[in-house]
């Protein structure tokens, strides 16, 4: 496979394009989809007078509440077209099932190609799956078909359990892994326990899900660092959901996740729905392009990103969006300051003796925001809590409150059996 043509394609044929392909997925909801038919006709809204993405601004979001309530008016299609049941993961709410029938399967094969080649991943590579691929987990399924449809070589080993990765390493010999990046790190000290030689082992790189490797400015972030510290393997970051059933990925000059124009349309709006100007942080807002079964328009993904307009080194000329600052339902007002998790976690990640944590968000009796971080230390210390304090107040201006608590009562929390991530952030607000 090669890099699509549109993505080398100058801003404004790549803006036709997607114009015509708006037009098609307009004329294919409002045929096929109840609640969007519902939702056009009680808005009188004609989408013959839709044609340019502009024209966006006249329609209504689609909210992630919307997608929980009405899970099944989403449906395009027959239930009996439906080949495989994906849910979300639910970290934000209620998981919304959705269906993808097998034209939507090749759609997703073909989107995680293009995302690989992007990222250099190539026929003949080996490499190496370690996230699930089971319970109705999109990624991981999207991954293996992704990997078979450039004919790269795919070892299923899964998450977890770095004795097993680091057997089928040594036995099959991959060029790249797919993991989560915290997850490396514990490779890592696995590898320097038991005395194998990673880093003279032949693998490239790692494309990494879940967690963010740079800062906005893509220099690498404390996760980054660590890792690369030990292991001067290259780093892909990737952008992705189910509800788009599209990725972002990184190239090789690690500048931002790469837009697919032919797959999906993305906006970045303020808090009231509006397009940002040009260079500023707002929520990003999609419309998925070629999807059968459950396609969606002006679907708010609830993730505060910046947009990129500038062509790449790469040769590609789409947009590419730039680290996830952060949800929008988890930003946090705290005594004046507007924070959001992954600030905090990347500067936790900073001391080495911290060992694991989890932030929890409340609401006190002044309706405010409360921040509790339970943090996990091999020598806790109040020197260290207080160089930690000092920390948060020289970087994010505010001092949360700290405590140090044990490693099973905070492993308990992050590691549900139920999850399919790794839980380190909670909000009982509202609860």
């Amino acid at each position: 496979m090669n890099v699509p043509s549109i993505e080398m394609a100058s801003k404004a044929e790549i803006k036709s394009y997607q114009e015509e392909k708006l037009i098609e997925a307009l004329q294919y909801v409002a045929a096929n989809s109840p609640y969007y038919k519902r939702l056009f006709d009680s808005g009188n809204i004609d989408i013959k007078g839709i044609t340019t993405l502009e024209d966006l601004q006249k329609l209504p979001v689609t909210t992630k509440e919307q997608l929980q309530e009405f899970n099944d008016d989403f449906l395009c299609v027959p239930k009996s077209h439906i080949i495989d049941y994906t849910t979300t993961s639910g970290t934000s709410g209620k998981p919304v099932t959705f269906g993808l029938t097998d034209k939507d399967l090749d759609r997703l094969a073909y989107n995680e190609a293009i995302s690989f080649i992007c990222s250099g991943i190539k026929e003949g590579d080996v490499v190496q799956l370690m996230t699930t691929i089971d319970r109705r987990f999109m990624a991981g399924l999207a991954y293996f078909l992704g990997l078979r449809k450039i004919k790269a070589g795919v070892i299923r080993v899964g998450a977890g359990v770095p004795e097993l990765q680091w057997d089928s390493i040594l036995k099959y010999n991959p060029s790249y892994l797919i993991t989560v990046p915290s997850f490396l790190l514990k490779l890592i000290e696995y590898a320097e326990i038991h005395n194998i030689d990673y880093r003279n082992l032949g693998i490239k790189g790692a494309i990494c899900i879940g967690e963010p490797l740079r800062n906005q400015d893509f220099s690498n972030n404390t996760l980054s660092k660590k890792i690369k510290d030990k292991w001067d393997i290259k780093l892909f970051s990737t952008y992705a959901s189910t509800e788009m059933s599209t990725a972002f990925a990184e190239c090789e000059y690690s500048c931002g996740g790469h837009h697919h124009p032919d797959l999906i349309i993305a906006e970045v709006l303020d808090e009231n729905d509006n397009p940002v100007t040009d260079g500023s942080a707002g929520e990003l807002v999609v419309t998925t392009l070629g999807i059968e079964a459950m396609p969606l328009v002006r679907f708010k993904t609830g993730d505060i990103v910046q947009l990129h307009q500038e062509p790449c080194q790469c040769g590609r000329n789409s947009m590419r969006i730039g680290p996830v600052v952060g949800r929008k339902q988890q930003m946090i007002k705290y005594k004046g300051t507007t924070l959001y998790p992954p600030a905090m976690i990347d500067l936790l990640r900073s001391f080495p003796e911290i060992q694991n944590h989890l932030i929890e968000i409340s609401t006190n009796d002044l309706g405010t925001d409360e921040i509790l971080i339970k943090a996990v230390a091999a020598s806790p210390t109040d020197a260290l809590l207080t160089e930690i304090k000092d920390h948060f107040r020289a970087k994010l201006r505010v001092t949360p409150k700290i405590v140090f608590v044990s490693a099973e009562e905070v492993n308990n929390v992050m590691f549900n059996p139920m999850s399919r991530k790794p839980i380190n952030f909670i909000d009982k607000r509202g609860c």
